[in-house]
């Protein structure tokens, strides 16, 4: 990557939020993971290290997760560590089948339909005939309320 390109990414980086952190743990598993999916999705991301609690220094981290993940470290400043890794949809969609499409889950969703108050005072009534006087007293009981 030229420098050119490294500060057109740098410039983009200045906006975003952190939405990684790496504290007390450091470089787990779980963390490449997270990381690789969020590349995946992304390209450029930022990644928090809590400097009080994390067990190296963000510029020792960087290089790690770069060659963990094949990804370019962009810059690091302060406790903030920028990650860029151009998205590969062929890989992206070889985890999606590895995980599976998820449509067993969509198919097995219910669809639910919100009823409104007077569609379920209809069916109430519909069910049961003296539930209309039971309405007719509760409106009396609010007017009474109101006017005391």
């Amino acid at each position: 990557m030229t420098s050119k390109e490294r500060a057109a990414w740098r410039a983009k980086a200045n906006s975003l939020e952190p939405i990684i952190q790496i504290g007390k743990e450091g470089i787990t598993d779980n963390l490449i993971t997270q990381i690789d999916d969020t590349l995946d999705v992304r390209e450029l991301i930022k990644i928090r290290v809590h400097l009080e609690t994390a067990p190296e220094s963000p510029k020792q981290f960087a290089p790690k997760l770069a060659e963990a993940l094949q990804a370019e470290v962009i810059q690091v400043i302060g406790g903030v560590i920028v990650l860029y890794r151009k998205a590969d949809p062929d890989k992206i969609a070889e985890k999606k089948k590895k995980r599976g499409s998820g449509s067993a889950k969509a198919k097995a969703k219910k669809k639910v339909k919100i009823k409104g108050l007077r569609q379920r005072q209809r069916e109430k009534e519909a069910k049961n005939p003296y539930a209309v006087y039971d309405r007719m007293n509760k409106d009396k009981n609010k007017k009474q309320s109101r006017t005391k």
